[in-house]
């Protein structure tokens, strides 16, 4: 390929990239508000908000199980998966992954009421913009390394501004700012190795060429975790929650299977922080639709709620243009600067 040739292909990847990965991601965001909204529902209904996790969970694993068992290359994957496991080509350690999304289950139910769907929403949105550059970065995912370019930390910048935009008129009556500062920092974890589960989905989805055993393999293992935890929580307090009979309470795990296979499928294809980025815009979308369509008791639509989407949507585009890796800049105004030096 000439060098032209070259540069020219290099310059559709981004418009590529707009057109079909973007979309898909932000579709995979819209899931998690109304996954939030029923985990939350059937945490209420039990009051207990973990074992509305234990719920989630065990309902994707078993959707991610029978899809295994009735696709053909879902077989076919899961098969690849093992054997390339025992031979060292998938390392083990990817598989523990899942014990991420138990973390992040456990943090969302133990933070969220102490320091509020607004400064929580801001503060996982931190981790995972920031921990998407780094993560590409040093080459985690499957797409390998992507350069950290002006407009990428400007997408980022713009993104976490958007969201603390966006929620603004809820961030009111916030508790001392220095007993947030364990929880936020807890909360931050979460959105950062949340990047990291992504990132090591795609890897898996990429060796084995499909996204179905490694998201049920997360399942099982983030299932077995909030398992462990709730029992012994049950021997501490004791008592058993009458479970509710609405079918609906028990689909969150089924909008979770859908934003992780999503997520492990567009990694590989636009990078972590784009399909972050994208997922995130698609939240703040699907927490206004959930506002306007499927209002309950505070649900309210404030402008900036819209002007912070619309800030998201372009962070998007930022970050999705090309641009020369800050390295090179920096090294390319040392050498000008040396250059100048008598």
């Amino acid at each position: 390929m000439t060098l032209k040739a070259k540069t020219f292909a290099q310059s559709k990847a981004p418009a590529r990239a707009l057109i079909t990965g973007v979309p898909l991601a932000v579709a995979a965001g819209l899931t998690l508000p109304l996954q939030a909204r029923i985990n939350g529902e059937l945490g209420h209904r039990l009051q207990d908000p973990l074992l509305a996790g234990l719920f989630s969970f065990a309902g994707a694993a078993l959707v991610m199980a029978l899809a295994t068992l009735v696709i053909p290359s879902g077989r076919t994957a899961f098969i690849k998966l093992i054997s390339n496991t025992r031979q060292r080509k998938i390392p083990w350690y990817f598989h523990a992954a899942g014990l991420i999304g138990a973390y992040f289950i456990f943090a969302q139910t133990s933070f969220v009421t102490g320091v509020g769907i607004a400064i929580y929403t801001v503060a996982v949105v931190t981790g995972q913009t920031v921990s998407g550059l780094a993560v590409d970065r040093m080459g985690l995912g499957p797409g390998g390394k992507r350069a950290i370019t002006a407009l990428r930390v400007l997408g980022v910048v713009l993104t976490v501004s958007a969201v603390f935009w966006a929620v603004s008129p809820r961030i009111s009556g916030a508790p001392d700012p220095v007993a947030l500062l364990i929880p936020l920092a807890l909360v931050i974890l979460a959105g950062v190795l949340m990047t990291f589960q992504h990132a090591v989905n795609g890897r898996i989805a990429a060796e084995v060429q499909s996204p179905i055993p490694g998201t049920l393999i997360n399942y099982v293992v983030g299932g077995v975790a909030l398992a462990l935890i709730w029992t012994v929580k049950l021997a501490l307090t004791g008592g058993l929650p009458t479970l509710p009979t609405d079918p609906w309470l028990y689909l969150g795990g089924v909008l979770g299977c859908i934003n992780l296979v999503l997520s492990a499928l567009l990694i590989r294809r636009i990078g972590v922080l784009l399909t972050g980025l994208s997922m995130i815009a698609g939240q703040l979308i699907g927490a206004l639709l959930m506002d306007w369509l499927l209002p309950v008791a505070g649900s309210a639509i404030y402008p900036q709620t819209i002007f912070g989407i619309l800030l998201t949507l372009v962070a998007i585009v930022v970050a999705a243009l090309p641009g020369s890796p800050l390295s090179k800049m920096w090294r390319r105004n040392n050498t000008v600067q040396q250059s100048r030096e008598p």
